[in-house]
């Protein structure tokens, strides 16, 4: 997403019977996703595997610049899913507020040094209190981290009120 875009809101399509309302009063801004997307602390994946069956597992990931950046061996479930299917399902723990990303998936390959720094101080910042965890810059130079870039995002605190679908038209 480019910087300081903002998707497009509107309401999630569901049965009548969920009480979506019609109207956009109650939708959720777009920053209401990002507050959280930026403070998560696990985000579960659904992947499919090359046989087609699902696969969830939760990870740790940082937001940063419109996108999903999160690591793993390439050995990992995850990762083999990935490879050869990069469509995944991002959603945060809570189920009252809730926060679905769904897009594609790509290696992010060796960052450029300065994206590098902002990604081992984002992870450092997250994770290094609770499990000591301080990646360097040079981390990532063999491999080993993924981006998200979002589709489509779902999101509401009180369902089916601010029942909201942000869809990224530069996605």
């Amino acid at each position: 997403m480019t910087a300081g875009a903002e998707p497009e809101s509107s309401r999630p399509v569901m049965p009548a019977g969920y009480g979506v309302p019609e109207s956009d009063e109650g939708l959720l801004p777009w920053s209401w996703a990002v507050e959280r997307l930026e403070s998560a602390r696990n985000y579960w994946f659904g992947t499919t595997r090359p046989d087609g069956r699902p696969h969830a597992m939760p990870a740790w990931a940082v937001w940063l610049d419109g996108e999903l950046y999160f690591e793993g061996s390439p050995r990992t479930r995850r990762a083999r899913n990935l490879a050869v299917q990069p469509a995944v399902a991002v959603h945060l723990e809570s189920g009252d507020e809730v926060v679905i990303l769904e897009g594609d998936t790509r290696d992010a390959g060796k960052p450029e040094r300065p994206l590098a720094e902002r990604l081992a101080s984002a992870f450092t910042a997250k994770y290094a209190a609770t499990h000591d965890y301080r990646p360097t810059a040079e981390q990532w130079d063999r491999g080993g981290l993924w981006v998200m870039k979002p589709r489509v995002a779902f999101g509401w605190s009180a369902f089916p009120q601010t029942a909201t679908r942000w869809r990224f038209l530069d996605a």
